[in-house]
Formats: C-alpha cells, structure tokens, sequence
C-alpha cells in the first residue's frame, strides 16, 4: 500500500513490512487550522516519532468521553526496525497517551495498520501485520488500564498470515476477521488469505479459504454482518482477469455463518475499478458501499484511474455513485461512513490541490464536495483510514505521514 499500504504482490513478511511503512521526514511550518470550503479544519496532534509513535494508517474510534482511540505502524518500541508500532488515546485536550508499545519479541506483535475495536467495558481489541512466533501476526487485547493479552497468533499457514484487517465481535464475544495471506497454498505461494472466528477460548476456526477466483488478499478496514450473521467484505484481488494483475482485479463477498462463500461482484479494472482495499458499509436495506482505489476514469493523471465510489444493491447490480478524476481525490484507501442524511464521507491518499489526499463529502444527488484537501505541510498527507463522525456532524480522522514532525497527524473537521 504505497505509504503505510500493503505491496500485493508480495508474499514475503519482509517485502510486505518495507512496502507497509515507509517513512518520510519533512518539516513544515506550524499549522492549527486551515479553511477548506465552509468547514475548518484542526489539527489535534502531531505524532513526533519516536517513544510516542507514528504513521497512523487506519481510521480511529471514539468513546463517550470525546478521547480518540488508535494504532501507529511505527515508533515506540525500538526493537524494531523504526520502532514497532503501539495503540495510543487522545484526549479532546490534544494530550496522548501511549496505551502499549509492541515489542516484536516473545510472542508480541508488531507493526499494527488495522484500526480498533473498543467495547462496553473499554477493552481494546486490534491485530498487527506482523510478529508473533512465526512472524504471521497476532490478535490482541488491551485492557483499560494498557495490559495486553495475546489472544491468538498466527501460524502462517492454513490458520492466514498477516491480518491487516481490524476484527468485530459478536453478542457472545466471538471476533471474526480475515488476512491477506495464509490459507490456500495452491493459490499463491503464500496463500490468498482466510475469513477467520475466533472464540472466547482462543480457538480459531477457519471459515473460508481464499483461492483466487473467489477472491485473494484482504486488504483493510472490518468486515460487516447482516441480522442472519453473514459476513460481508472485500478483497484486493481474486475474480476474473484483470488488465492490471494476474490474480484479478478485487471481489466483494459474502461468507455464510456455515462458511460459504458467495462472490457478489468480481470488478473488472474498467468503470467500475479495481482494488477494493477498504470493505464495504450495509445499509439496513441490504445495499453494499464502498471505494475502490483504481480504475474509474483511466485517464486520470494517478496511475490506473483514480478510483471509484460504487453501491452493490441486493440484487447484486453494481453502480458507480462517484468516479474521482484527481484535483477532487484519487485512490480512496479507506471506506465510508454515512449520516442519517444519507451523505457518505471518506478520504482519498492522493489528488486534492497539491497531489497529498483528501477528506470528503458525496451528497445524496451524487455531488461530491472536497472538505479538505492536504498539503503535506503540518496538516499531514496521505490520510489511509477512514473518518468517524460524532453527533455534532464534526469528522476525526489521521494522516499517516507530514506534519511538523514526518510522523503524521490527527485531525478534526468541523461543519
């Protein structure tokens, strides 16, 4: 994934780790809010590397008290190359707090770029890519107070490697999620991922193995359920051929509670893109959302198309809602959220006025308006996680590189 972004056609940890993060030193000068449209927009914290972390690359979570919740791919814990990553608060005060710093050693992970899940009790529940006793990556716990629980590892084999993914839970504290890779040998030398359960007694149960033409490495984000249980999500390639990868362009699917896998939609590069990374978001219709970060508008000036908005309805009819074209975003790594208005909000790496990414709004009537657009000065670039919103309609979200520091920012855009 480029900055912060997964490298899918590499299977090895170490490939994967050096695509993952790369770090970028920059100095700019000091910024506390830029005008962008009708909306302010704030910086609530620059990470200054170091003990305190940075490159946040995913989105964040948010508890009653207004404190902010979230994982950086590097930093804190210097037995790792560039420190190994750790979960960090933020207060409404603009205070952080370092919740734990991963080791990389004795069984701890490494190198978090999936978000959090936080439940009633404040517990704190993430994976990182990396670490482990195999290196394949863990799926821990954090309690209120920073004490971590390793509540599984990945072996790297059958069991999936490398979950990028953040993990949700059920009404009986079971977690579920997927990887990018593991799984299904014969489908790549890695394997193309799994669709994973995990029970409260830490016993992992596999509930579809990629391979390939059902879909092949998962990228970020979480998936989603319906009322029957099914899962619902997204992989970065996998279905039928594709002009950019030999693997296929990227599937949306559904996996049953009994482990079948439907594929939804296979994309094929074209008007409806390719690479969805980020997952989809249900509405209480049955109607799938979601971005996917190429194709669309292939003459647009960011690669192989700028990227696509789409909706899959129940029926399985996929639409195309917005296509980018670069000066309003290009390649959204990160999924929507929506209000009850109906309008979809999210964020694109690249494109906006100076080519590093944007925040954005994609009204009911399809018109799409840039709510900020970065510059890679103190505000950050290449915002890779998706936008939260709280009730007031503010919006809170990261930039995994830039600010004052290089380490990236948290930022607040404000109706």
């Amino acid at each position: 994934m480029g900055n912060l972004k997964l490298h899918r056609n590499s299977t090895s940890n170490s490939s994967l780790r050096a695509a993952s993060i790369r770090l970028v030193l920059m100095a700019g000068l000091a910024l506390a809010c830029v005008a962008a449209q009708a909306q302010t927009f704030k910086v609530l914290y620059e990470f200054p590397r170091g003990a305190d972390g940075a490159n946040p690359a995913a989105g964040l979570v948010r508890d009653a008290a207004g404190n902010l919740y979230g994982t950086v791919a590097s930093g804190g814990n210097t037995s790792c190359y560039s420190g190994c990553g750790l979960v960090f608060s933020l207060s409404p005060a603009g205070v952080e707090t370092v919740l734990y710093s991963f080791t990389g050693t004795n069984g701890d992970g490494e190198y978090p770029v999936a978000g959090l899940l936080r439940d009633a009790a404040g517990d704190l529940y993430g994976t990182t890519q990396n670490g482990g006793p195999t290196g394949c990556g863990i799926l821990f716990k954090l309690d209120p107070s920073g004490n971590e629980t390793v509540l599984y590892s990945f072996a790297g084999g059958t069991d999936g490697c490398i979950p990028n993914l953040g993990v949700i839970q059920d009404a009986e504290g079971n977690l579920y999620g997927a990887t990018y890779s593991g799984g299904d040998s014969n489908c790549t030398v890695g394997g193309c991922g799994v669709v994973f359960k995990l029970d409260k007694a830490g016993k992992e149960t596999i509930l579809h193995r990629f391979h390939g033409r059902d879909g092949a490495f998962a990228g970020n984000g979480f998936l989603v359920w319906d009322a029957a249980g099914n899962l619902y999500g997204t992989t970065v390639a996998g279905g039928d051929t594709c002009p950019w990868g030999s693997l296929g362009c990227g599937v949306v699917f559904r996996v049953s509670k009994t482990g079948k896998e439907t594929v939804l939609h296979k994309f094929t590069g074209y008007t409806d893109g390719h690479a969805p990374i980020s997952g989809v978001l249900r509405d209480e219709a049955g109607n799938l959302y979601g971005t996917v970060s190429g194709g669309g508008d292939l003459n647009c000036n960011y690669g192989n198309g700028c990227g696509v908005i789409f909706k899959l309805d129940k029926r399985g009819k996929m639409s195309q809602l917005y296509t980018f074209k670069g000066a309003d975003g290009a390649i959204p790594y990160a999924g929507l959220i929506q209000d009850p208005a109906g309008n979809f909000y999210g964020t694109t790496t690249q494109g906006g006025e100076s080519g590093e990414g944007t925040a954005f709004v994609l009204r009911k009537n399809g018109k799409e308006t840039v709510l900020h657009s970065f510059t890679g000065d103190a505000d950050g670039y290449e915002p890779n996680g998706w936008l939260i919103r709280d009730q007031a309609g503010n919006l809170y979200g990261a930039a995994s590189n830039g600010g004052t520091y290089g380490g990236g920012t948290v930022f607040k855009i404000t109706p």
